[in-house]
């Protein structure tokens, strides 16, 4: 399958530069898999489409202040994004293109945080060993690792972070969530929708444009997740008893359908690069709650191995002619 086959015309002036307020005023497409229509409605309409018999599976990921700016003691700037933890003070961590940090330089990030680079790491990334162990001393020197794509300085921290974040460890927002918020959660409890919560640090993985040619040729990156024991007996309640799952995120799909492939386990913690495109065998998910995505990109692929690709092209088509907002604080689709 060729990567090509997944492009689409967007203009630059529709990628969402800041969010809407409040949160759930964004606009919502829906889409029916069954009936092929496509409608227009407000992101707090979602109340409409979920009800009893439906349990939302939300990924409660917190993204860090992963972007770090600091200097050489040269003087020379250096820009800073911590990937992954690997140990106490020590993280696998990408800089800015151009700048020159070897095995042994040291970056200075204010009075008390400094740290050493001690090796490199896949694709020009380093590990990089802090002064101090302390996850909370390095974050204070720490931003909100906005997409590059995003150039408002406007935008606090929590606004990057749904409502329902609790475990540290993203450098990415699992977007789809943003949508929500604690009164729209509340009616739809009221309603009788259930809730389940996974787990699955997003990383620039995720993200990374697709250089193959092929589709089956790219390689996805691992993240960490985990689900918990009261998650994975609820899915299993809900699959018993013919119920619903309706993934907020594409990160929860992936969540959900790597643990549908395993042995089965009262819980699951690893890692996962599972890569979900046409055709694709979903087992777990059963409606999808996402943003809109990059051309080319592996969540467009995903999206596209759930809804149909010539479905979802002419989804987005649509989403462009109408002046849908794209991308992490953009707009939102509902795929039942």
């Amino acid at each position: 399958m060729e990567v090509k086959d997944f492009d689409y015309y967007l203009p630059e002036e529709l990628i969402a530069q800041e969010p809407v307020e409040p949160r759930d005023s964004s606009r919502l497409m829906v889409l029916n898999r069954s009936l092929g229509t496509i409608e227009h409605k407000i992101f707090k309409d979602i109340i409409e489409y979920l009800g009893e018999g439906d349990l939302l599976v939300r990924n409660i990921t917190k993204v860090i202040p992963a972007r770090l700016y600091g200097k050489k003691v040269t003087g020379a700037k250096i820009e800073v994004l911590l990937l992954e933890k690997i140990d106490k003070g020590v993280w696998k961590a990408l800089v800015k293109p151009g700048s020159k940090v070897k095995k042994g330089t040291k970056i200075i990030f204010g009075d008390f945080l400094e740290a050493t680079c001690k090796d490199w790491a896949e694709e020009g990334s380093r590990i990089l060993e802090f002064n101090v162990e302390s996850d909370e001393k390095i974050f204070q020197y720490g931003r909100a690792p906005l997409p590059p794509y995003i150039k408002s300085d406007n935008i606090s921290f929590n606004r990057y972070q749904t409502v329902y974040s609790k475990e540290m460890g993203s450098v990415a927002a699992p977007t789809a969530g943003l949508h929500f918020t604690g009164r729209l959660l509340k009616e739809l409890e009221k309603k009788g929708v259930e809730f389940a919560d996974v787990i699955l640090h997003v990383g620039l993985g995720t993200f990374r444009p697709v250089k193959a040619e092929k589709v089956e040729e790219h390689k996805m990156h691992s993240e960490t997740y985990y689900v918990p024991k009261s998650t994975v007996e609820k899915i299993r309640d809900y699959k018993k008893n013919n119920g619903r799952i309706v993934a907020v995120g594409t990160t929860s799909v992936r969540t959900l359908e790597t643990i549908a492939r395993l042995p089965k386990k009262d819980h699951y913690h690893g890692k996962t690069d599972i890569f979900i495109y046409p055709p694709f065998e979903f087992k777990l998910t059963d409606a999808l709650i996402t943003n809109f995505h990059l051309p080319r990109s592996t969540l467009l692929m995903l999206v596209s191995a759930f809804a149909g690709k010539d479905f979802i092209l002419k989804a987005y088509n649509i989403a462009v002619k109408e002046r849908y907002r794209f991308f992490s604080f953009g707009d939102a689709c509902f795929i039942y």
